[in-house]
């Protein structure tokens, strides 16, 4: 080797130690300009210079990005939902990180995209790309139940969805509708029931922190439900009609819901019906307390984070706020106890805003279920058609309810003592929940069949008792009030007979204060006696 040559080799080892301490220098600064950054510059600037250089870039690329976020607005936004559903059918194994969760009477695993990672789908030969992004951010009033560690951090979860520029159209009239299609027909074909309930403490976090929930496993339904036939097949009917009728709906300018009143007795059937129209349906259940609730801005937060294809349940609506009749001449009752549940400011007209006003139509294929034991307590206006359309009586057991219960408890359509039974049922009044704890009583079907004979009778005796007893309690009232009034009206006559005896003023007052006492002592004889 020459010794050009040796100096040349040297020249250029030189350079690249020279090219590299520079790189290294430019590597080390950016990353420690990135980190200052990070640490000392608003959320807002480093945002914004983050856009400038993204916007620098993609005035090169010929790429599209589609932002889809969690929310939009108050309401959950559908395609972030669906693209949560449908992309885990798409990972694949260059996928490093996935998420997992089974619920405890879940059959199947629900997998799901960790963030950051991509997921390429491929639509008519067009590529997709999706990459999940979570960024935290401060909030006051957030508590996140799914981090015990950390009640101030609120999470905001965004899709990314990347394409050719050229593709937009065909992306957001072809593969997004699609995607959304095909997701909800996937959530339903492996939709596990639930029952959500309110969550006070979370009203203010995420909407939809605003529920928790359990699996629902109510085995009830329209098949095993003890309740009279016809009415029955009536609510079946009226069930499969309105989830079938979208576009009428949207014809004639409606709200996609629809109203139910299940009223009557302790007893009757109430809350497995709800369950067995849920199961009918598909659709998951909101038990909503009203007594949790504050305000009617409250009410209507709620109402939003409900999802479509829902029911939502009142409970004993007339005892959970004042909504008797307005028509009634009985005074408002007032309250001593300013905590008082019942009198929050929940109002009567947030109430019914709720189920048929403007807020009402945040959401398509609701179901609005109250359930009260007196139906006459309630105001007329919350039961017209349009708030409550449909009012399904929760009768006493009847034959054919009792037929029923018959079948589903003992596996017997006819027996030699259900002439007997029957008769008892029409001649009483007795709940479906009391005839069916008669029928577990015993393995032997005569031995259950003749206790709930006996059962029927002792019933009836009862009822009679109970009867003759309030009617006794009335009647009794009734004459301690007139006993009142003729007491009021003849004390009346008397001091009047007092005041017309003599001119003298002096001798007038002489005479009342005498009489006064007479009475005084006549009374307390009275007393002593009774």
């Amino acid at each position: 080797m020459t010794s050009s040559d040796s100096s040349s080799a040297e020249s250029r080892l030189a350079t690249a130690k020279t090219v590299l301490t520079t790189a290294a220098s430019v590597a080390a600064t950016a990353m420690l300009a990135r980190s200052l950054l990070q640490d000392y510059l608003p959320d807002e600037v480093h945002d914004y210079i983050s856009y400038g250089f993204r916007s620098i870039f993609g005035y090169f690329s010929s790429q599209m990005t589609i932002i889809i976020e969690e929310f939009e607005g108050f309401a959950h936004n559908e395609v972030f939902e669906a693209a949560e559903a449908y992309l885990a059918t798409k990972i694949s194994p260059s996928n490093k990180r996935i998420k997992v969760s089974k619920h405890e009477k879940e059959n199947n695993y629900n997998v799901t995209v960790e963030r950051d990672e991509e997921v390429v789908d491929t639509y008519n030969g067009i590529k997709f790309q999706w990459i999940l992004h979570c960024r935290h951010v401060e909030s006051k009033n957030f508590h996140n139940p799914r981090d015990l560690n950390s009640t101030m951090r609120s999470e905001v979860r965004s899709f990314e969805l990347n394409f050719h520029k050229k593709f937009k159209d065909i992306a957001l009239e072809s593969y997004l509708p699609f995607m959304v299609k095909r997701a909800t027909l996937m959530k339903q074909e492996k939709k596990t029931l639930k029952i959500f309930t309110l969550s006070p403490e979370n009203m203010y976090g995420n909407y939809s922190d605003a529920w928790t929930s359990v699996s629902l496993d109510h085995p009830s339904t329209f098949k095993t439900l003890a309740m009279d036939s016809d009415v029955k097949t009536s609510v079946m009917e009226d069930l499969d009609k309105f989830v079938k009728r979208r576009d009428f709906y949207k014809r004639v300018g409606k709200a996609w819901k629809r109203g139910y009143l299940l009223y009557g007795p302790p007893g009757t059937g109430k809350s497995s019906l709800i369950a067995a129209m849920a199961n009918h349906l598909n659709f998951d259940i909101y038990d909503l307390e009203l007594t949790a609730v504050n305000n009617n801005s409250e009410l209507r937060r709620l109402l939003i984070a409900t999802a479509n294809r829902s029911i939502l349940i009142v409970e004993d609506i007339d005892c959970s706020l004042e909504l008797k009749d307005r028509t009634s001449d009985e005074p408002p009752r007032e309250s001593d106890d300013v905590e008082d549940p019942r009198y929050k400011k929940v109002t009567l007209s947030g109430l019914l805003n709720f189920i048929d006003g403007l807020w009402s139509s945040c959401g398509d294929e609701r179901i609005i279920i109250f359930t009260t034991n007196y139906k006459e307590k309630l105001d007329a206006a919350l039961l017209r058609p349009g708030r409550m359309d449909m009012h399904i009586h929760m009768s006493y057991c009847t034959p054919s309810t009792f037929k029923a219960l018959a079948s589903n408890y003992l596996e017997i359509k006819e027996h030699r003592l259900f002439s007997k039974i029957e008769e008892g049922i029409e001649a009483t009044e007795v709940t479906p929940a009391e005839v069916a704890e008669q029928l577990m009583r015993n393995d032997s079907v005569d031995k259950v069949l003749e206790g709930l004979v006996e059962f029927l009778k002792v019933k009836k005796i009862e009822n009679e008792q109970d009867k003759a007893k309030k009617e006794k309690q009335e009647l009794e009232n009734k004459e301690k009030t007139n006993k009142g009034k003729d007491s009021g009206v003849k004390k009346t006559e008397e001091v009047e007979e007092q005041l017309v005896r003599n001119d003298r003023v002096d001798k007038i007052l002489e005479g009342l204060v005498e009489l006064l006492k007479v009475k005084k002592i006549d009374n307390d004889q009275d007393k002593s006696q009774t």
